[in-house]
């Protein structure tokens, strides 16, 4: 079987985009997933994502409800979670 035989079948895969703003210069961007990181951690106080402005390099962070965890780690983000010392 040759390689072109055995890909035949499947489509291009679009990478995975996701829209960010930052709140220090005010930026509006798109971000692949590589760019981003998730934390999660035991409360919505301690669970974020953060990014670094590719407009001013701020680095920001931003809280993370479920949804947006969900869309974050179907979107291949790289997760972090945080453990608790209780």
């Amino acid at each position: 079987m040759t390689v072109s035989a055995a890909f035949a079948g499947m489509r291009r895969v679009v990478p995975v985009v996701f829209r960010a703003g930052c709140p220090d210069c005010r930026g509006r961007f798109e971000l692949a997933a590589g760019a981003l990181r998730l934390a999660i951690g035991a409360t919505s106080r301690t669970t974020f994502y953060s990014f670094t402005c590719p407009d001013c390099g701020a680095a920001v962070r931003k809280p993370a409800g479920e949804r947006i965890v969900e869309l974050l780690t179907g979107g291949g983000v790289r997760t972090l979670r945080l453990h608790s010392t209780v």
